[in-house]
């Protein structure tokens, strides 16, 4: 089970934003899309990641002159980054390790997705599910 069955499964729209772009137009994003994380981008290459939590701690420590901020100043960064090859279970444990949760996935420079750790949660639910089924359905036929 690699990263790429789940960029296959949840389809190919990647929403990004430059780090020159403002804070509230990142939240403004994030609130029309109903997303939790956007990738941020420097000259085509993944910089860092805007998340919800990342304006809540700001907002909590230096109020709302945030807004205006560059997103670059309130990212989290260096972006941690998975290609589609990787497990999993390993990207899932990068998010425990590293305490995060989205992963941007790359190909080369190129930013071609973006997990979540409720992607990598459901996707290995719906594993776990699909393969108890099929165990009951080989034993019921013993």
């Amino acid at each position: 089970m690699t990263i790429a069955a789940i960029l296959g499964s949840k389809g190919d729209t990647v929403y990004s934003i430059e780090g020159d772009r403002t804070v509230r137009d990142a939240v403004s994003m994030l609130a029309e899309y109903r997303i939790g994380a956007l990738p941020v981008l420097r000259e085509g290459k993944v910089a860092g990641v805007f998340s919800e939590r990342d304006v809540i701690y700001c907002l909590g420590t230096d109020g709302a002159a945030v807004l205006d901020w560059p997103v670059e100043r309130v990212m989290t960064a260096p972006a941690i980054t998975v290609t589609t090859d990787i497990s999993v279970l390993a990207a899932l444990s990068q998010i425990t390790r590293r305490r995060i949760r989205h992963l941007p996935v790359v190909e080369g420079d190129r930013l071609i997705g973006l997990v979540s750790i409720g992607d990598l949660v459901k996707y290995r639910i719906d594993r776990i599910e699909t393969e108890a089924e099929a165990m009951r359905n080989y034993i019921q036929s013993a």
